[in-house]
Order: C-alpha cells, then structure tokens, then sequence
C-alpha cells in the first residue's frame, strides 16, 4: 500500500510539473522585449520551461525567485532565491528589481509573469513606511495564527507594494500571467497574493482579519492599515484589459491523475474535492468518521477504495518547539481516530515536497503506525497537542522524503480503505 500511495502522489506531482505543462501556454515573441517575472516554489522550473520553449533568436530576460533549495540553472532568466515562508531581504531585492524592470517596458513589449504558491513571501516589497522587519513579524504571527492562506494574503495585499495587482499597474506592456494554483477555488487573486490580479479585497478587511486572530502588530503597520491611502486596484480597473491571468495547473488536475494510477490498480478512486480546508486534525476526524462507516457498512463507498482529497488545512500552533506540518498533523489525528483500524492505509503531502518546518513532504499511515512510535518512547496523543507530528512519523519511519518537487498544487491525501 505504501508504494501505491507514493506512486498515487508523483503522478499528481508530474501533472502539475511546469516542465511538462508551460509550453503550450506560452504566447508569441512581442514586436520588442520579453521580461520575465517569475515567483514561488515553481518559478525556477517555470522559468527553464520558458526558455527552453522560448523560440531561439528572440529577446528573453527576466528574474525567478524561489525557495531556498529549489533553484535551477538558467541561461537567460536569473534564479534568486529567498526566504520561505517568511520573507526575507534577498527576496526583497530581487522584487524591487523586477518591479523596475517592469516600470521600463513600453506598449510593444511583455510583460511574462511565471507565478506559483510561495510568490507571496519570495516577492516581497514592503509598502511605503513598513519595513521588512515588520513585514516578517507579522506573516510569523500569521502563520501561527490559524489563519487561511486568503485571510493572510488579504493583510499581505495591503503590506506590499507589488501583490494585489500593483506588479500589473507598475508597466505599460501588456501582461500574461501563467499560474500553477496551490489555493482552493484557483482565484489568481489569491495564489501569490496576485501580483497582476485585481484585489476585492480592503485595508479594512486586513484590519479585521488581525482583530480576528489577535495579532499585535508593529506600529508602523497599524498605522499604515488605518491610513489606508493607497488602495489596490479593484476588479473592474481599465488597467486589467491589457492583463490576462491564466490558470495551467490546478489540484485537482493532479487529484485525477491520481485517480487514474488508484484504478488501474483495482481500487476505486473516490475525489472527495480539492477545497478541504479548516484546521488539519479536525479535518482528519470527518475523514475518519467517513472511513469507520465504508468499513462497517460498505457505505457510501464499497471497498476497496481510494479517498482522495486536496485543499489546504491549517495548523493553529500553541506551543513551542513542534516539528512538522499540516499534512502530517492531519495523518497523525486520522490515526489516533482509527485507532489501528485494520485494512487502512493512509498518506498526507504537499505537493511542493516540503510539509510545514522540516525536510519531509508528508508521510504514512498504517495501522501499526503509532505502534512503532509508542515503542519508541513517542506518546503520539502527546504529540499531537503540542504539534510534533515530525517526531511521530520520523520514529515509526514513515516520512515521505522527494527534496523539493519544483511545482506547487497544495496538499495531496490520499486513505485506501481496503
């Protein structure tokens, strides 16, 4: 099961791969310049794609920012990379940059955006009066706060100077943004805290989202969210009609890949969505509830079957020191649930091979699982409470390790109820 389940997740892994996916996306040469704005997880694989695609002789420039670790060699297009997921001064650098570059290209050139999940911290410019010092406490207190990837991207917005449409706003060229989701309902607004999308969303909204979690922030953030002065551009903007945002790959093209390699080995596949979302280990109990009744009555699935589901869960961090991610702390709370329930086979990861604070994309359950921690001196109920599914999962020798996958589609799970 373990090695059906791995192969399930590099086939939703190679759906969503830029290498294979880019090329029949990309747009003709312009009568002048090709700038190239790549940012996230898979800007540097994008970024290669292009060039190699791009036809030979015609002008291509550009800037990819990535990941720490997920860079690529490129010939044309400069590969940075820079801090994730909190951001940092080399990401900021690079930012600045292209949002100079893109302020020089005229009427017959293009502006090429390469976006993808992670473009909200690796391209960060700070709005006027906000420096990154206090742009990286705030997104550290949002990431512990429970907050949803759209609920931190609104107070994202309206801390920058380039997301929320602002990248689009600051050229003349025309502009095409290819996009790799990793957001649950595919909005360009919210994957990389769009950059070349409009933004519905307000200072006032980004103020409420801060009440909501109690976030203190920085003075001179509070001050620039009550000031408000400069707002997004908003759907609607005659600025957008020289823009268009193009979703290329999506979760739940990845979830049908999936899908496909579940049948072709007898087992049912069942697409439970791509938008689960809420905090990881009360997601797990209605996935384990759905799992309890399928063995008992054959209801609403007969076995076998394969549950398959994306989305992005959260982590509501109350302690210190927990190692780990939402992919493996919901695995971990769907096994204290089944409680080794016999015939189950389980894997959480995220697409991007890298789950939460540690080296793993996610790992494995099986029903003797938490038996193997427990004889490791692991109380996995323990572990749970104080967010430490890492050390569960390392201990049984269950983590799933790829490096990083250089593409970026959210969280894959997958329970085979046998």
């Amino acid at each position: 099961m373990r090695a059906l389940l791995e192969e399930s997740f590099r086939a939703a892994v190679r759906a969503a791969d830029p290498q294979q996916i880019l090329r029949t996306h990309l747009p003709s040469p312009p009568a002048g310049r090709t700038f190239v704005a790549a940012a996230g997880k898979a800007a540097a694989s994008m970024a290669v794609a292009a060039e190699a695609a791009w036809p030979a002789g015609q002008p291509l420039e550009g800037i990819a920012i990535t990941r720490y670790g997920h860079g690529l060699p490129a010939r044309r297009i400069r590969v940075v990379e820079a801090g994730h997921p909190v951001p940092d001064v080399a990401g900021e650098v690079a930012a600045r940059e292209i949002a100079a570059q893109a302020s020089r290209l005229g009427e017959n050139d293009l502006l090429l955006a390469l976006l993808s999940g992670g473009g909200s911290s690796l391209l960060s410019v700070p709005a006027e009066g906000v420096s990154m010092a206090d742009l990286k406490a705030v997104t550290s207190q949002l990431l512990r706060s429970g907050a949803s990837i759209q609920e931190m991207n609104t107070v994202r917005k309206h801390l920058s100077a380039i997301h929320g449409g602002r990248l689009a706003a600051a050229t003349k060229a025309p502009v095409l943004a290819l996009i790799v989701s990793d957001v649950t309902g595919d909005d360009p607004t919210h994957i990389a805290s769009g950059p070349c999308a409009p933004d519905p969303t307000t200072y006032a909204g980004a103020r409420e989202i801060l009440h909501r979690y109690r976030i203190a922030p920085p003075p001179a953030v509070a001050q620039h969210l009550e000031a408000a002065a400069d707002e997004t551009p908003k759907p609607g903007d005659a600025l957008f009609r020289r823009v268009e945002n193009r979703v290329i790959a999506t979760a739940h093209g990845s979830l049908e890949a999936a899908a496909a390699v579940f049948r072709s080995r007898g087992v049912t596949p069942v697409i439970l969505g791509d938008t689960v979302t809420g905090e990881a280990t009360e997601a797990a109990k209605v996935m384990a509830a759905l799992v309890r009744e399928i063995r008992r009555f054959g209801q609403p699935f007969r076995p076998p079957v394969a549950l398959i589901s994306g989305g992005e869960c959260t982590v509501t961090v109350r302690g210190e020191g927990g190692r780990g991610g939402r992919c493996s702390e919901f695995l971990l709370s769907l096994g204290l649930e089944l409680q080794g329930m016999e015939g189950i086979a389980a894997m959480a990861a995220d697409t991007d091979g890298i789950d939460g604070s540690e080296e793993n994309a996610g790992a494995f359950l099986a029903p003797d699982t938490l038996e193997h921690a427990r004889a490791k001196g692991i109380d996995p109920r323990r572990s749970l409470s104080e967010n430490d599914s890492y050390g569960v999962f390392q201990a049984a020798g269950t983590l799933l390790v790829t490096g990083p996958t250089l593409t970026n589609v959210n969280d894959y799970r997958a329970i085979v109820v046998l």
